[in-house]
């Protein structure tokens, strides 16, 4: 591993509880820092009280103005001036050594993006437990591998990203108004700029899943509503499917599912029966508004 590395602002937007807050700090301050990095978490909860909870080396910042998670992305990122920005979500586990892993090998002149992995919250021991965590993990929802491996559309994650400042000031950030699709909009207006896109499989986090059906099926309700902004923006990067085909194949999916549970598998079953309304969920969610919120407005 290379000895030197830049320095990086590691930026990290929240809107949990007071608790999670705290456990988030927690979580950060085990990162492996040298000279010139900073931690910061961006919180974008609408209430008062969050910056004292910083811990050691890591700060809380206020995040006010609008309730999005992009915007508190772009106000964490203004108080650095590292080089590089290492975007990271609120739910994910780093590695210690993540800042290291990630500039090795050195990254190329062109390089604006560096694409971390996302590891999904494996499951409890055995074959029990959440069926939506169970489903994510069989699935690897979280990949950054799904989304490079979209052809001429690939991009990085905010879950494990970093972004020379450059380049990410250069483009003018992130887009606040945006409530999903923000990282995909900044890695496709990096790449119409000139800039590259570099994989680092060894830099990995682990993302906590959600736990529960309904909030994983919001989840993607966003994701839908994103998808269909991009598309709009970005035209041919995200084309919504043919609902008479996604009937037919949900169906197909349920009919298996139906199957592997009679049968006693148990994993076939979840997969099976759940493939459907997640897709569906992200189609319908494409009729949905893709703005965050404003001041004083709170999220469903």
């Amino acid at each position: 591993m290379a000895d030197a590395r830049p320095p990086v602002d590691v930026v990290v937007p929240f809107a949990g509880t007071a608790p999670a807050l705290r456990a988030l700090v927690l979580r950060l301050a085990t990162l492996t820092t040298r000279p010139g990095d900073t931690i910061t978490v961006a919180d974008n909860r609408g209430v008062a009280g969050g910056t004292e909870l910083g811990k050691d080396r890591v700060r809380v910042v206020e995040a006010a103005g609008r309730r999005g998670s992009y915007h508190a992305r772009n106000a964490a990122a203004r108080r650095g001036a590292a080089p590089w920005l290492l975007f990271v979500d609120g739910d994910v586990e780093p590695a210690a050594d993540l800042l290291d892993r990630l500039f090795d090998p050195e990254p190329g002149a062109r390089t604006a993006i560096l694409a971390g992995a996302v590891v999904d919250q494996p499951p409890p021991s055995g074959e029990r437990g959440p069926v939506a965590l169970r489903y994510a993990w069989l699935k690897s929802s979280m990949s950054q591998e799904v989304t490079l491996g979209h052809g001429r559309w690939a991009f990085a994650q905010t879950a494990n990203c970093a972004v020379r400042r450059a380049a990410f000031e250069a483009a003018g950030g992130f887009r606040d108004e945006l409530r999903s699709g923000g990282d995909a909009d900044l890695c496709f207006r990096l790449a119409a700029a000139g800039w590259e896109l570099e994989r680092r499989p060894g830099a990995a986090v682990t993302h906590r899943n959600r736990t529960t059906v309904p909030r994983m099926l919001a989840q993607r309700f966003r994701h839908g509503a994103g998808a269909a902004w991009l598309d709009r923006e970005h035209p041919g990067s995200f084309p919504a499917r043919s609902w008479p085909g996604l009937a037919l194949w949900s169906a197909r999916r349920a009919v298996a599912g139906t199957r592997a549970l009679a049968r006693g598998d148990r994993d076939g079953a979840i997969t099976g029966l759940l493939d459907g309304p997640a897709v569906w969920a992200v189609e319908l969610g494409r009729r949905l508004p893709n703005r965050s919120f404003g001041p004083g407005r709170h999220r469903p």
